[in-house]
């Protein structure tokens, strides 16, 4: 898989938002630095389309995240609905069923297989009667989306590198649960629900190709100069 990702592709802002302008309004503030948008449930269910087709024919990119999870005839039918509108990433979840019903007829689409959340720990895994890491579920997980045929999977940046390892390159990594490190170079702390994290750099160490941001940014004094910074990390990384 041929991976030309421009460096304003490599973080997609996390539009989570309930109020449609208030999106919109982001995506002016954030379109000189950052050309790829996450539009999820909430936003989605608050404006529909419109939403996701203003952000593309700004000449911007939208990954849809929906997590499709449902029988498998019925993710086909909704992945049918995500035809011809211009997006670039959706999202399922579930067996290896689902994942092949959703890859049918996905024309343009590329579809990303959810693994594991990252506001899931070992804890919750106890809780659902499941032995074992976190780390293995995700690589259980991803192999066999990747074996159904799904052009990538979402997981922690903590997984990234154990998932490259035994599974290679050719597929893409998003990565939520992206923290910025802080001035004093301490791991940003704050109290949110994201549990399985790590920084913008070690994520592409790890080998993530795009790190979903959300929340450091919205909530940044200065949110462009934070977006430079952190492009200006990913750039490092890479080399």
């Amino acid at each position: 898989m041929k991976k030309n990702i421009p460096l304003n592709e490599r973080i997609i802002f996390a539009l989570d938002f309930a109020d449609p302008l208030e999106a919109a309004a982001w995506v002016e503030k954030l379109g000189s630095r950052i050309k790829f948008f996450k539009v999820g449930l909430q936003l989605f269910l608050a404006g529909g389309w419109p939403v996701v087709d203003q952000i593309i024919k700004r000449g911007s990119k939208v990954m849809l995240d929906l997590k499709f999870f449902d029988i498998p005839e019925t993710v086909h039918q909704a992945v049918q609905q995500l035809r011809n509108h211009g997006v670039t990433f959706t999202t399922i979840h579930g067996n290896d069923a689902i994942i092949k019903a959703a890859m049918r007829d996905k024309a343009e689409l590329q579809i990303l297989a959810v693994t594991v959340l990252t506001s899931f720990d070992e804890g919750d895994m106890r809780q659902m009667g499941l032995t074992g890491r976190v780390e293995d579920l995700v690589r259980i997980r991803a192999r066999r989306a990747l074996a159904s045929g799904c052009d990538g999977i979402v997981s922690s940046p903590l997984e990234a590198a154990a998932l490259r390892r035994e599974l290679g390159h050719n597929f893409f990594v998003v990565t939520p649960g992206i923290r910025p490190v802080t001035k004093d170079d301490k791991q940003e702390t704050a109290q949110d629900d994201q549990r399985r994290t790590a920084s913008p750099g070690q994520a592409i160490i790890n080998g993530s190709d795009y790190l979903v941001i959300g929340r450091p940014i919205r909530t940044a004094v200065e949110p462009l100069a934070l977006v430079d910074s952190l492009q200006q990390e990913i750039a490092a990384s890479l080399k």
